[in-house]
């Protein structure tokens, strides 16, 4: 993409053969990606957004009398959260009509951090809105769709005054120009992502539907609380009779990490350092932080638990040959049996360390916490089969997430190429 009032080169096949000429024009854009019926339109002509729109605020909770249902949903910053695209949800409504939000209509935060003033959602109804709130309705040949799409890619913490907390009003959206192409283009963009759109709804419901089902499935094949055995068991073990209770000391062995100061670790070294959650990783090159090999390292099948900070009860499985355990983690070797049916027994404690770990000031769990914990195991071959089951589920899991991230990569990378870049907007 050129910016306005830079040389365009443009490229267009005529006979079979490529054709290059030039354009100058200080009021028109192109993208780097057009739709083949598009390419020889004229570029997107530089307007601003103050023209395209009606700007509208929010009202004060105090003038409405909100309800848990009504006609109109009030929608709240927090309310946001639980959408997407279209924004539906909302924790109280009113019946009320003044001050109501058209439909197609863009809502957003007017102040807090990046993340919050870059939530945009599209109205799905007519609906209230707290007094944090902004809506754009798009009037004359502006598209909503295609305008959720382009102020998503801009993103509006681009524009928001650099105060202590950021905020946007009138005075950043009106001036703000935009390239906008024929409502034709307009359409066909916003068809094509919403098509991606789609395919990535139809991936996370699948990839939760896989999540839903091992945690199901799990329910089943570890006794419940008072029970001495699984309500669901595999057909070789079904007459094997109740597992047997146990302490989880008699079955591993607990490795306790160590705390390095900055200068102990870097970028590179003998092996990875883990302080926490964000770090797991089974793919070695992904490893941030590396360290000299010491006492206080994992071992592949080791299971890794975050025992302080936040992340508290957070379980990993890891493959790696070594790493450097910090003090936030602990690894679970075991003794005998089954690594990873360890692992999952691990994953339906995670409510238990959570809680364990949330009464004390500072998040965190003890030694003891882990080591005392008394459950029914069955012989090392049925741990063997209920682990093989939820790996292969794990593996699935992994699969899946990997494609949902592909298509969200797939969409950042369309859109880059569809609609010009922030600071070409700022420009």
């Amino acid at each position: 993409m050129k910016k306005k009032g830079e040389k365009l080169e443009v490229r267009s096949e005529k006979g079979g053969q490529d054709e290059s000429f030039s354009v100058q024009n200080s009021q028109f854009l192109i993208p780097r990606l057009r739709f083949p019926e598009f390419r020889e339109a004229e570029g997107w002509e530089e307007q601003k957004l103050g023209d395209l729109v009606e700007i509208r605020s929010g009202n004060s909770p105090s003038r409405y009398q909100l309800e848990p249902t009504g006609a109109h949903p009030f929608v709240k910053v927090e309310d946001m959260n639980s959408c997407v695209k279209y924004q539906t949800a909302a924790r109280e409504y009113s019946n009320e009509s003044d001050g109501l939000i058209p439909r197609q209509s863009l809502i957003f935060p007017k102040r807090g951090a990046a993340i919050e003033l870059n939530k945009v959602r599209l109205s799905a109804r007519e609906l209230l809105m707290d007094t944090n709130m902004m809506a754009l309705t798009p009037i004359g040949d502006c598209r909503s769709e295609f305008l959720f799409y382009y102020i998503s890619h801009v993103g509006l913490s681009q524009i928001a005054d650099s105060s202590t907390i950021p905020q946007i009003n009138n005075k950043h959206i009106i001036p703000l120009e935009l390239g906008f192409p024929s409502t034709a283009e307009q359409q066909k963009i916003a068809e094509c992502l919403s098509s991606i759109d789609e395919a990535i709804a139809a991936q996370a419901r699948k990839l939760d539907a896989l999540k839903t089902h091992k945690k199901g499935l799990m329910q089943q094949l570890f006794p419940r609380e008072g029970e001495t055995q699984p309500r669901l068991r595999f057909p070789e073990f079904q007459n094997a009779g109740e597992w047997h209770l146990k302490r989880l000391s008699s079955e591993i062995d607990l490795i306790s990490g160590l705390h390095l100061s900055p200068e102990q670790y870097g970028a590179a070294g003998e092996v990875p350092y883990f302080t926490g959650p964000s770090d797991f990783t089974n793919e070695i090159q992904r490893a941030t932080k590396w360290t000299k090999r010491s006492s206080n390292i994992s071992k592949p099948g080791d299971t890794l638990i975050t025992v302080k900070g936040s992340g508290v009860g957070e379980v990993w499985y890891s493959t790696l040959q070594a790493v450097a355990l910090g003090r936030q983690l602990m690894a679970v070797r075991v003794k005998g049996g089954s690594s990873r049916f360890v692992f999952q027994f691990l994953l339906t404690k995670k409510t238990r360390f959570e809680d364990l770990g949330s009464g004390n000031l500072i998040p965190g769990l003890s030694r003891s916490d882990i080591l005392e914990i008394e459950a029914h195991f069955p012989p090392p071959a049925e741990q063997q089969r209920i682990a093989d089951c939820l790996t292969t589920l794990d593996n699935l899991i992994t699969a899946e997430t990997q494609k949902l991230e592909a298509l969200k990569t797939h969409k950042r990378g369309l859109m880059q190429q569809l609609f010009p870049s922030p600071e070409e907007v700022k420009a």
